[in-house]
């Protein structure tokens, strides 16, 4: 399986979703690493699940600031990537070797303030994620910023995407990929995929 471009699921709990995604050409694999995180997955699981899935990248996915508490966790879990929240970090945990995933929340700034913060903060990201915890509509302003900012930054696009207008946003903005989430079994083995499956099945190459 191919996809028309790079995908990142965040928030992967299980294995239905680390196989499926894995099966259908996805480029990375994302665990939360924080055991107050409603996604959290521990270190045991996590092994469990990645070793079911070859030719994915596996992010650790953490909102910690401490730096002691991230090495520790990049020490229990070894991930490919490490995807951070706080950019001040980044100039410290890029002596660590691994690429990073700068995760931004879109609701808490306006586009004036994202395009300052991505030019003083983003430095030494290997992707910029951006991600909405609060609602959001990309209207024809935020595309606007979207398509000035994703020609200059590596923008993982991970909020707003659609089966309906995936390949219109792809179109439009020169984004380096974009990001779904995954979401929790209702028991293990058993799982609906909706739009996930949806959203990856309208990107599959012909």
């Amino acid at each position: 399986m191919a996809l028309t471009t790079l995908v990142k699921i965040s928030n992967v709990t299980n294995l239905s979703d680390a196989r499926y995604c894995a099966g259908m050409g996805v480029d990375m694999l994302g665990f939360s690493m924080d055991a107050e995180s409603a996604d959290y997955v521990d270190p045991k699981k996590f092994e469990e699940i990645k070793s079911w899935v070859a030719g994915v990248q596996i992010v650790g996915e953490t909102t910690s600031t401490d730096p002691e508490v991230i090495e520790q966790l990049l020490e229990t879990y070894q991930p490919d990537l490490l995807q951070i929240d706080e950019s001040a970090l980044l100039p410290y945990l890029g002596s660590l070797g691994k690429p990073l995933i700068l995760r931004v929340d879109l609701s808490q700034l306006t586009l004036n303030q994202l395009d300052t913060f991505l030019q003083t903060g983003a430095t030494g990201a290997e992707y910029v994620l951006l991600e909405s915890n609060g609602p959001l509509h990309l209207d024809d302003d935020l595309k606007l910023a979207l398509q000035r900012l994703a020609g200059r930054y590596p923008v993982l696009l991970g909020t707003g995407v659609s089966a309906v207008n995936v390949h219109e946003l792809l179109a439009q903005l020169p984004v380096r990929g974009i990001a779904l989430s995954g979401g929790d079994e209702e028991h293990p083995g058993n799982k609906e995929f909706g739009e996930l499956m949806d959203i990856l099945e309208a990107i599959e190459e012909e």
